[in-house]
């Protein structure tokens, strides 16, 4: 009970810190985390240990990531391209299906490339579309979220399905079909919940002031940071999946060094140069716009880290070896998987390491949950792709990235990611269940 009781009462520390007495969201964090490792016994050395690799670990992913996204992003906003490409896209969908085609966007890009790392290209043009229509960002964000959480989960070849996948010996086919069609109908109350409840919350949106009003960039300039960044690390991804057994190369090798997102990333804040008219010290200096991204990047870099210390101090308290114990000798076929999944996500933060984590364990058991044949192993992982998406808070560091970037409170925060990520995820529980009992 000491690791149930330790966890609550540092959410609870986490929620009345930032919300009633406005600490700032890093420091919370921190001490939320050095408190639960106290409270359930954790060694000072443990502690300790926890901190630095948390924060290190998580950082080392998406630290550069973030950076790189948000100079584009800034970039893009100053120079006038991200008015340009929003001007356009409103053109082709019309303003009434902004929230459809964030939903849609996210879903496509989020296959290839880790959830963070596309909504930090997307909110830029997300935030103008937004402003420009007229329509709540809090509604677009939340539409564009869940398309990001959606395929993140459940289409192969995003890292955590194909991890699941490869230990539960599904058919990587099997996954992808079926995941396909199960996570787009999971975005169907998603996507109302974002367009008729998320959008009454109210966000301001404050864009960055154009240098030059009355000189924009060519639309094909503008595309060029997003377009070229997002084509090799979706060139790199369709290069690695394992049934292609493409051979080594130097093509293989060079496209696997420039389609890796920090890389990739780095390419498009390049590209993202040749929007201004001028390269001077108004871009480069420290009070110029690459200036103010790194003001704009380092207290969501900070936080995320804090994020990821509270995650690692979860893990390592072994906890989750607690909440598997507790689901042992429960025969409940494929709503095991999905609520052992649902758990460690909600526990420790990470939503890959809830899929693999879950199909470790799972695995050894296939044959007693009899969950052994070949569809069943592949709606086993997209059950664990589920759980795994319930539900995102603020031990997630998508939950960090996406409310310190739109400016969301921790209490719209909660609103539009956390009660998101909890429609979706249960309402791909029950579609799967649904099917399964329809076929066997």
């Amino acid at each position: 009970m000491i690791y149930i009781i330790a966890l609550l009462a540092s959410l609870i520390f986490l929620v009345v810190g930032i919300v009633k007495f406005k600490i700032h969201p890093f420091f919370v964090l921190l001490l939320a985390a050095i408190g639960y490792g106290f409270i359930t016994g954790m060694g000072a050395e443990l502690i300790i240990d926890s901190i630095n690799s948390g924060f290190g670990g998580i950082l080392g992913k998406i630290g550069l990531i973030i950076l790189f996204g948000v100079t584009i992003g800034t970039i893009l906003e100053k120079s006038g391209g991200a008015m340009v490409i929003a001007t356009r896209i409103l053109n082709l969908i019309g303003e009434k299906s902004i929230h459809l085609a964030m939903m849609l966007t996210g879903y496509i890009l989020s296959i290839p490339i880790f959830a963070d790392s596309a909504l930090l290209m997307m909110n830029p043009l997300n935030k103008v579309l937004s402003k420009k229509s007229g329509i709540s960002y809090a509604g677009t964000t939340a539409a564009l979220a869940m398309g990001l959480t959606a395929s993140h989960v459940m289409v192969p070849p995003t890292p955590g399905p194909i991890a699941a996948a490869g230990i539960l010996g599904a058919n990587l086919g099997d996954v992808i079909l079926w995941g396909l069609l199960i996570s787009s109908l999971s975005l169907i109350p998603c996507y109302l919940y974002a367009k008729k409840i998320a959008s009454k919350i109210n966000i301001p949106i404050i864009l960055e002031p154009i240098a030059n009003p009355g000189k924009k960039p060519a639309l094909w300039k503008s595309l060029l940071a997003i377009v070229v960044p997002l084509a090799l690390i979706l060139l790199k991804s369709v290069m690695d999946y394992p049934e292609l057994n493409m051979q080594p190369s130097i093509v293989k090798s060079c496209i696997s060094f420039l389609g890796t997102p920090v890389i990739s990333l780095l390419i498009g804040v390049l590209l993202a140069l040749v929007l201004p008219e001028k390269l001077d010290e108004k871009i480069f200096s420290a009070t110029g716009w690459v200036g103010e991204s790194l003001k704009v990047a380092a207290p969501i870099i900070l936080i995320t880290g804090a994020g990821g210390i509270f995650g690692k101090m979860l893990q390592n308290s072994g906890i989750a070896d607690i909440i598997t114990e507790g689901f042992t000798g429960l025969e409940i076929g494929l709503f095991f998987p999905f609520f052992l999944a649902a758990c460690l996500k909600t526990t420790q933060g990470s939503s890959t390491v809830a899929l693999i984590t879950t199909a470790s364990i799972v695995a050894p058991l296939m044959t007693s949950l009899g969950l052994n044949e070949p569809f069943l192993q592949a709606m086993t992982v997209l059950a664990i792709g589920a759980g795994s998406s319930v539900a995102s808070h603020v031990n997630d560091s998508f939950f960090w990235v996406l409310t310190q970037l739109t400016g969301m409170n921790v209490k719209q925060g909660y609103q539009v990611q956390t009660a998101g990520t909890f429609i979706f995820g249960t309402t791909a529980m029950v579609i799967i269940y649904i099917i399964t009992k329809l076929i066997y």
